[in-house]
């Protein structure tokens, strides 16, 4: 295999670890906003409160409840924990991938 063909290899094996970021942040915190606010559409079950299991969150993620600004709170939490962990994945698969000969 020529030194070519090797960093080509190396290139394409790497993971955009800033895209994985978005993407985690964007897929977690619009889940999070949707599942509070489809719970708020569909309201709470005879004899229980809004949201039960859901709003544990709380106890994680002060300022979230289940209210639509809550779901706002979640958003902005879910973005945050998204980014953080779909950069570490892209970054840990990268550092992986280095060691690997091409």
């Amino acid at each position: 295999m020529t030194t070519t063909e090797a960093e080509l290899r190396r290139a394409v094996a790497r993971l955009n670890a800033r895209a994985w970021g978005i993407a985690g942040a964007l897929f977690l915190g619009l889940g999070l906003f949707a599942a509070t606010n489809i719970l708020l559409m569909a309201g709470p079950a005879p004899g229980t409160e809004v949201g039960g299991t859901l709003s544990q969150l709380r106890y994680y993620l002060p300022g979230y409840s289940v209210t639509f600004f809550g779901s706002l709170v979640g958003f902005v939490y879910g973005f945050v924990i998204g980014y953080i962990g779909g950069r570490g994945v892209g970054t840990i698969y990268n550092r992986l991938v280095r060691g690997f000969p091409g």
